[in-house]
């Protein structure tokens, strides 16, 4: 009896600090200020360690903490971010009938005839960049921002609340079904806080009003029911998510063996057939369910402007770069100016040979190689691309609790290095800080990847000696 309160007495100490701290983080905080920043980040880091670790049996106390840090945020303005200034925006631009992505915010304020509430203040918070570019946010975050709109049509922090709120309530969901998807694989449950009471997620997600979350929680859910075996409620969740950000679209070719060459089925041509059927059901179920929450915008302009603002991401914007940011000095080295233009348009090509080569070289055909194949996936699309926002780690980080890889929850702690950007009010990225950031990513992943190909050449030996030396 005296060890369980002494056990529960410590878990609530950490639970009260970590509110603490995340109050701080949430109130207190100017993204100028990079010491106190990465002060509170390494402290909140250490307190989500201490209540895993003296509760991992102990489910509920770990999730109502998670909700407790959460809540701690609700009625906060993000402090690390100026994107959901332009979230209102599109939300309340739809919610009085005009398409979002037909306009931009810098015309209506240089016109002058404004239809939405707090129209300066929110195109003062998104920035000249944002407000100058079309909006790239798919159908299904659209809704997310109108219901803000609906609830709080006049007041910021009213649509931040609605904001957090889905959020929120997207997290809860994903820790319901990645719970249930680890059952599935014989995992630890556990393993589903390494996500849900992680700092970086409850900061940049519930914080900062990244969908992400969102996202992420249509993906572990399409995950699930593709391995329960209703693969055409998983197409539709699956593009429910693609609906949300655009990313997911990136995986879809690695879902082949699990359809065409599933372990568990008879290899013989009808088998292989039925499976072709399905794989072509899943994209099509996939590409309908996308293309009908689209439907309501879809003209010429905004095929247009939409694409417009995609390739932006590729051939302009710079952030947070990895192996990009090599070549762009290589460049600079040969030809002496940025490359970027070039290099925008080079490296979606490799990436796609490579997403490739992971669908049809390496085993995907288990639910758990699948996500395996979906985390080597995203993560060759960030270590080539040329930005990448702290939150996009979410992602990542999601699917490696289902995969022997842990570098993604390496990459939640260090990946704030990239806020040392805005220690300067103009901007400027500090590359040593970045090259710190991706040193100790890339060390865990090849460490890691290191050790997967030696398990795998072990088993292979132990099973068939003779094999392995031929």
């Amino acid at each position: 009896m005296f060890q369980q309160w002494k056990h529960n007495k410590f878990s609530i100490f950490f639970i009260i600090l970590g509110i603490l701290f995340y109050w701080s983080f949430a109130y207190q905080l100017d993204r100028t200020d990079f010491f106190k920043m990465f002060s509170l980040w390494t402290v909140v880091f250490f307190i989500s360690y201490k209540i895993i670790q003296l509760n991992s049996n102990d489910w509920k106390i770990l999730a109502v903490s998670a909700l407790l840090f959460r809540i701690v945020f609700i009625v906060s303005i993000p402090n690390l971010s100026q994107d959901f200034y332009r979230f209102i925006w599109d939300g309340r631009m739809l919610f009085e009938g005009f398409n979002p992505y037909l306009s931009l915010p810098k015309t209506w304020i240089e016109q002058g005839n404004i239809p939405i509430s707090q129209a300066q203040e929110l195109y003062n918070g998104m920035g000249t960049l944002n407000g100058s570019h079309y909006t790239n946010y798919p159908p299904v975050s659209q809704l997310c921002y109108a219901l803000a709109a609906l609830f709080a049509s006049k007041s910021i922090l009213g649509s931040a609340i609605v904001f957090r709120a889905l959020i929120i309530l997207a997290d809860i969901g994903t820790f319901f079904f990645g719970k249930k998807l680890l059952q599935s694989f014989n995992l630890p449950e556990k393993r589903i806080f390494w996500y849900i009471l992680n700092p970086f997620i409850i900061i940049e997600l519930t914080g900062n009003l990244h969908f992400e979350a969102i996202m992420i929680f249509f993906i572990i859910w399409s995950l699930y029911l593709l391995h329960k075996g209703y693969w055409y409620w998983a197409a539709i969740i699956l593009a429910l998510s693609v609906s949300v950000k655009l990313i997911p679209l990136m995986f879809l070719p690695i879902f082949f063996q699990k359809f065409v060459i599933h372990k568990e089925k008879k290899k013989n041509t009808d088998s292989l057939a039925i499976g072709l059927f399905r794989l072509i059901g899943f994209y099509s179920i996939i590409i309908l369910t996308v293309l009908l929450t689209f439907a309501p915008f879809l003209s010429e302009e905004f095929l247009a402007n939409f694409s417009k603002t995609i390739s932006l991401w590729f051939q302009n914007f710079e952030f947070n770069a990895s192996i990009y940011f090599i070549i762009r000095w290589i460049g600079y080295q040969v030809v002496g100016w940025n490359i970027i233009q070039s290099a925008g348009k080079i490296l979606p090509l490799v990436i796609f040979i490579i997403l490739l080569g992971i669908t049809f070289v390496r085993n995907n055909k288990t639910t758990p190689q699948l996500i395996t194949g979906m985390l080597l996936g995203i993560c060759t699309y960030y270590f080539l691309s040329t930005t990448v926002h702290p939150w996009y780690i979410a992602v990542p980080l999601s699917l490696c609790l289902f995969t022997k890889y842990r570098f993604p929850i390496v990459w939640s702690f260090v990946v704030i290095f990239s806020y040392t950007a805005y220690i300067h009010s103009d901007f400027k990225e500090n590359l040593w800080m970045v090259g710190l950031e991706y040193i100790f990513v890339f060390i865990f992943f090849i460490k890691e990847v290191l050790e997967v190909f030696r398990k795998k050449k072990f088993i292979l030996f132990k099973n068939n000696p003779i094999r392995f030396l031929e």
